[in-house]
């Protein structure tokens, strides 16, 4: 896949996350900043992209709480 579809694809991501959390795009940036979960989608976009939206959110989810503890 070229950058452009991985660009796509995280911004799909942060909009599904934005909706479905109910968040601003900026919480949302700022969340996936502190936590690092762009460069997490980024390494599990061959994973990821093959999945539904909520399982997307459910990974990303999870993630971000793992990184909590």
């Amino acid at each position: 896949m070229n950058l452009d579809g991985k660009i796509n694809f995280i911004v799909y991501c942060i909009e599904e996350y934005k909706s479905e959390k109910n968040l601003t795009g900026k919480s949302v940036i700022d969340l996936f900043n502190q936590y690092d979960v762009i460069h997490y989608i980024q390494s599990c976009y061959e994973a990821l992209h093959t999945t539904s939206s909520k399982y997307i959110i459910n990974d990303i989810q999870l993630y971000i709480e793992s990184r909590l503890s």
